[in-house]
């Protein structure tokens, strides 16, 4: 198009003598032209705009992003999880006070021995068979110390290994959030490369549609081709608009992204072809965060049911209290303490830790299963997108000879149409076939970059 605004040959030579009226037109329509080299940040100036770069992004993302706070909470549930087991070490201590009263001749007896007031003639028979009502009032401090609970050590064990796991679902979800970040970010790229493309579409549209205006005032052109150019603008100002707000849309998605509130419209570095990443290798590792993860969780399983079969062994506790009796309410008169060492040994629970064994061995089974199945579809994934890489850098490859094959057919008929010799559809749908290779070339670069930075998310290793 620039030859078609530039030609200083015999084309253009009679625009300069035409008349005033076709002169206002040419004003007009550079002056529209002026406003559509405008950039895209003075069309969207009710909105805020913001610079940013792909590291700021996925930093904002990995320091606000929901999902991150979420996994946060989940490690920290863990950790205080694991606190709880310190049971199994510390003692359990329990102070009450209760106030009871009784007419039942046994229990009336006690209370009086643990008050230490029994006499000689509390065991007059009547006495003892009719009582009457008697009180006690009870102040009771209650320890209880464990000292070997294997069941419990392999619980905590376990408990443990729960933390270890969700800090690596953490940092899958870091590493998924930043894949995600990297495609909003190229989408607002290949956003704006729609919007440069379609800006000079109309411009050159725009050219063409004053040149042929021109022509079919001085009877030269007929009125089809200044109407078919006019055509040809209003689609193209309407996908404009459209490529204007998906840039507005991946914005808000960006937003989101990073935890920041809608309405920001983002300027980006341009967009560029990333380096090839086949060189890191066809091989899913296996130390990736997930899989360490579900390795974790087998670890876990395998721990609970080493603590089930522990549960079959003797337990030992000790335990002591220390308490005060009085037939008053706030009297502490009798005091007396009892301790000793206790040895439980369940023999027999009617087989439900046997079947409670064979349960957590059926699901560390499927979890085992559930990991080799997983590592198997994620080595087809990588395969597949190392081959859809390889074909994002042909499809580059073929859209760049395509746009410079376009460009020459185009300034071709330009040449011809000024000339008389095609018409006006000709030359827009040369330069419809010009804006769609473009297009092309910038769909091509969002798909290798993107297919690139999911391998790298494939293929990410634990730190």
């Amino acid at each position: 198009m620039s030859r078609l605004m530039n030609n200083g040959g015999d084309s253009f030579a009679k625009i300069y003598y035409m008349p005033n009226h076709i002169w206002n037109f040419l004003v007009r329509a550079v002056w529209y032209c002026l406003i559509l080299l405008l950039p895209v940040s003075g069309l969207m100036a009710q909105e805020s705009l913001k610079k940013i770069t792909l590291q700021e992004a996925v930093d904002s993302a990995l320091a606000y992003n929901k999902d991150v706070r979420l996994s946060g909470w989940d490690e920290k549930i863990a950790a205080a999880k694991w606190k709880e087991t310190n049971a199994i070490f510390l003692p359990q201590v329990d102070l009450s006070y209760s106030a009871m009263t009784t007419n039942n001749p046994l229990n009336a007896f006690g209370f009086k021995l643990q008050q230490q007031s029994v006499k000689q003639a509390d065991f007059d028979p009547a006495l003892l068979n009719n009582p009457g009502n008697r009180s006690d009032f009870l102040t009771k401090l209650q320890l209880k110390q464990p000292i070997l609970n294997l069941d419990m050590l392999y619980m905590r064990k376990a408990a443990a290994t729960q933390i270890e796991l969700y800090k690596l679902k953490t940092q899958r979800t870091k590493e998924y959030l930043a894949f995600e970040v990297q495609k909003a970010y190229m989408q607002i790229q290949l956003s704006y490369d729609a919007v440069e493309v379609l800006q000079e579409a109309l411009r050159s549209a725009n050219a063409m549609y004053t040149f042929t205006d021109n022509r079919v005032k001085e009877g030269l052109m007929q009125q089809s081709d200044a109407l078919n150019v006019k055509v040809w603008i209003s689609s193209v100002e309407t996908n404009l608009a459209e490529a204007k707000s998906n840039i507005q849309n991946a914005s808000d998605y960006l937003s989101l992204l990073m935890g920041s509130p809608y309405g920001t419209v983002y300027t980006v570095d341009k967009a560029g072809q990333q380096a090839s990443t086949t060189a890191m290798g066809a091989i899913i590792p296996a130390n990736r965060a997930d899989f360490v993860a579900m390795q974790k969780a087998i670890e876990a399983s395998a721990l609970m049911i080493e603590s089930s079969r522990k549960s079959y062994l003797p337990k030992v506790n000790a335990f002591a209290s220390y308490q005060l009796n009085d037939n008053s309410m706030l009297g502490f008169g009798a005091d007396s303490y009892l301790a000793g060492i206790q040895l439980s040994w369940d023999i027999f629970k009617g087989n439900s830790t046997k079947n409670k064994i064979a349960t957590q061995s059926m699901e560390k089974n499927k979890l085992t299963e559930q990991l080799s199945y997983q590592q198997q579809q994620s080595q087809l994934e990588l395969n597949k997108t190392i081959r859809q890489l390889a074909d994002a850098q042909y499809k580059i490859n073929q859209q760049q000879s395509a746009i410079q094959s376009a460009a020459e057919a185009l300034r071709i008929l330009q040449d011809r149409y000024e000339q008389g010799l095609v018409n006006s559809t000709d030359v827009l749908m040369a330069q419809t076939q010009l804006s769609q290779q473009k297009l092309g070339l910038a769909q091509a670069i969002f798909n290798h970059n993107t297919t690139a930075a999911y391998i790298s998310f494939l293929t990410a290793t634990t730190k």
